[in-house]
C-alpha cells in the first residue's frame, strides 16, 4: 500500500464523505443518524476511515463486546477497488481488535458476494453458518463467517 494512504479513527466530522462510499457499495446503506449514533451512543463501536489525498475512500467499523469483534462494515469507493485496500483495511480492523481485547470475530456477507468472501477467507475467516433472509432489500440469505483472533 502506498505511503499517501492514511488509516484514523472516524470522527463525526467525517459522515459527509464517509456516507459517500456507503451509498456507492451499498444497496441499502446506513443514514447519516445511524453514523452519528454509532460514534456518539455505541459504547462497543469502532469505525476507522481510510484516506488518500485528504479524502475519505473507504471505513469500516466493528462492535467489540467483551472478546468479541462483529465487523459491521468494509467499504471501498469504487474507483479504489481491486487494489488490495479491503484487504488493508480488515488487517487494521483485526489488530485494533486485538488491541482491545477481541479474541474472536465474526461477520455476515450476501452469500452471493464471493469477492468479499474470497477476501474474508483469506484472513482466516471460515463459514459459521446461515442467516436466512438477512438483507431486507431481496430477502437474500447471509453466511456468517468467524475467525479466532
Amino acid at each position: 500500500m502506498e505511503d499517501s494512504y492514511i488509516f484514523r479513527y472516524m470522527r463525526e466530522e467525517d459522515i459527509d464523505q464517509v456516507l459517500e462510499v456507503e451509498h456507492a457499495s451499498f444497496t441499502l446503506p446506513w443514514s447519516r443518524e445511524a453514523f452519528y449514533n454509532e460514534l456518539h451512543t455505541n459504547k462497543f463501536a469502532v469505525y476507522i476511515v481510510l484516506e488518500h489525498d485528504n479524502r475519505i475512500i473507504g471505513y469500516c467499523g466493528v462492535w467489540i463486546v467483551i472478546d468479541e469483534a462483529h465487523v459491521t462494515n468494509v467499504a471501498v469507493l469504487p474507483e479504489y477497488r481491486g487494489k488490495k485496500l479491503g484487504d488493508a483495511m480488515m488487517r487494521k480492523l483485526i489488530a485494533v481488535s486485538r488491541e482491545m481485547g477481541a479474541r474472536s470475530m465474526t461477520l455476515e456477507v450476501r452469500v452471493t458476494n464471493h469477492i468479499a468472501q474470497s477476501l474474508y477467507r483469506k484472513m482466516g475467516f471460515q463459514n459459521g453458518g446461515i442467516r436466512k433472509n438477512y438483507y431486507s432489500d431481496n430477502q437474500e440469505d447471509a453466511l456468517v463467517m468467524w475467525v479466532n483472533l
